[in-house]
């Protein structure tokens, strides 16, 4: 898929790279959305990726002294799931992060690579739009700033040069007064694409709006703001008339789109819809109903955020992992890949341009993880990258030099089996068996991150694993009962 992949320790080597070598050069910090479009072949001309994931400070959350909240270049959006300070003073981004794909996506997909892709249907770009956001681009030739009603030119068009990259997104935090939310519309809980969304943030005093953002998604080519109904709601009430007629305008503010997932007829009366429901929701102070407090992350309890007030920083992830203090470029196939393997070193001389799942598989000998889809959306590749599980299909093999992983084979002390395997032993939680291990993994994480989870929790941990057989009554049974042990 490409023939050459950096390891970067700084932006200035990124930057001086994609001088370059331009078009030929692609970033990748979570790749979520750049392994499928190397392999479908949408990007075209790309022979290196350059890793930006383990750069210092890029994976940072905080709030300046203007109120102005920044996210880093590698912030993900578990990160912005679990912000203290996102929840507090952007509520509508922490949802749409929420929404997003399934844990082990989230731990590597960042708000950047969403931003970037430029899909219509990508959830974040909706509330950072509502939000009045801006992203900050360095080049060699220099930095500029650009506001996201600027920024889009068309579907998965944006005025990105070649040899910039993106390494801030900051908006006003919400005030006192604004309340807000973010509402999907979907074929699935979990694991979707959006057939509409739409982020709502209104500033009131008392009943009345003083002023409202409406964005929708997965409407039309560019993310839009429904600027007849934010014009209307201006100094009403937020009663049942007001809002249906909001959401009438809400309708009128955009020319939806036909597609593969819905016609332009029936996203029109989704605005509709999800407009109302959204303002409701507001007017009621239920915005928040169906989210979680804590979601399961799928992640060590120590890599968790830590927000402070005033200032509220990120404090970044472990920084024990990986090459974070290495001096200089790590480059692949140049250098061999060394990384450690359910407590084993391992040195790979081959595999540099395969995914992470490939590279187990093929020159590990660890045929556990399994390659169910290819893309992310059934989870039976499920592994634990430097403390978090993650769809190994989607993470390049290199990403593996300096790292910790654990696989399904690495999960039992020796003879005895850990208590997931155990129970699904116990209470035939298998079928053909395809998707055990990745169950397994999920199952396993989510005890060591919540020790008594409750059923819903348990359901969170499991979205992003399918099993194709059966129900998973019995899958979520074995779990139960793991966490008695």
């Amino acid at each position: 898929m490409w023939h050459h992949y950096i390891n970067a320790t700084s932006i200035e080597e990124v930057v001086g790279i994609l001088a370059e070598k331009r078009e030929r050069a692609r970033i990748a910090a979570g790749g979520t959305d750049l392994i499928l479009e190397l392999e479908r072949g949408v990007r075209k001309g790309v022979d290196t990726l350059i890793d930006v994931s383990r750069i210092p400070n890029l994976d940072r959350v905080t709030m300046d002294e203007d109120g102005v909240i920044h996210l880093g270049a590698t912030v993900t959006h578990n990160d912005c799931a679990a912000s203290k300070l996102i929840r507090a003073r952007a509520y509508p981004l922490a949802r749409a992060s929420w929404e997003v794909g399934a844990p082990q996506i989230r731990n590597r997909a960042t708000i950047a690579g969403n931003i970037i892709t430029a899909s219509p249907a990508n959830d974040t770009i909706t509330p950072l739009m509502a939000l009045g956001a801006k992203v900050t681009l360095v080049s060699a030739r220099g930095t500029r700033v650009v506001p996201f009603r600027k920024f889009y030119l068309g579907v998965r068009k944006t005025v990105m040069e070649p040899d910039e990259m993106l390494v801030d997104i900051s908006f006003p935090a919400m005030t006192n007064t604004q309340r807000g939310t973010f509402i999907k519309l979907a074929l699935r809980r979990a694991q979707a694409i959006s057939l509409v969304n739409a982020a709502i943030i209104l500033d009131l005093k008392g009943d009345t709006v003083k002023s409202a953002s409406i964005t929708l998604g997965a409407v039309t080519p560019i993310i839009t703001h429904a600027t007849k109904a934010e014009k209307f709601l201006a100094g009403k009430k937020l009663n049942e008339k007001n809002i249906a007629a909001a959401a009438d305008l809400a309708v009128k503010s955009a020319k939806p789109i036909d597609d593969v997932r819905a016609s332009a007829n029936y996203r029109s009366e989704m605005v509709r819809v999800i407009a109302r429901r959204g303002l409701t929701a507001i007017r009621d102070g239920k915005q928040e109903a169906g989210m979680p407090k804590k979601p399961v992350l799928l992640q060590n309890a120590r890599r968790g955020m830590r927000d402070e007030k005033r200032g509220m920083r990120n404090e970044g992830r472990d920084t024990r992992y990986g090459i974070q203090d290495t001096q200089g470029l790590i480059a692949f196939p140049e250098n061999r890949i060394e990384t450690t393997v359910n407590g084993r070193k391992y040195v790979f001389a081959s595999g540099h341009n395969k995914t992470l799942l490939r590279l187990l598989r093929e020159e590990g000998m660890l045929t556990g993880a399994k390659e169910g889809c290819a893309e992310g959306e059934c989870g039976a590749c499920t592994v634990f990258l430097d403390g978090q599980a993650v769809m190994s299909c989607l993470v390049p093999a290199p990403r593996a030099h300096g790292a910790e992983i654990v696989t399904v084979e690495g999960l039992a002390g020796g003879d005895a089996l850990n208590p997931v395997q155990e129970k699904f032993i116990e209470y035939n939680a298998v079928q053909c068996g395809y998707c055990t291990p990745g169950f397994i993994m999920s199952g396993t994480k989510l005890l060591e991150e919540k020790p008594n989870p409750t059923r819903d929790e348990i359901g969170q941990a499991i979205s992003g694993n399918l099993c194709r057989c059966t129900g998973y009554y019995k899958i979520v049974k074995a779990i139960e009962e793991a966490a008695k042990i």
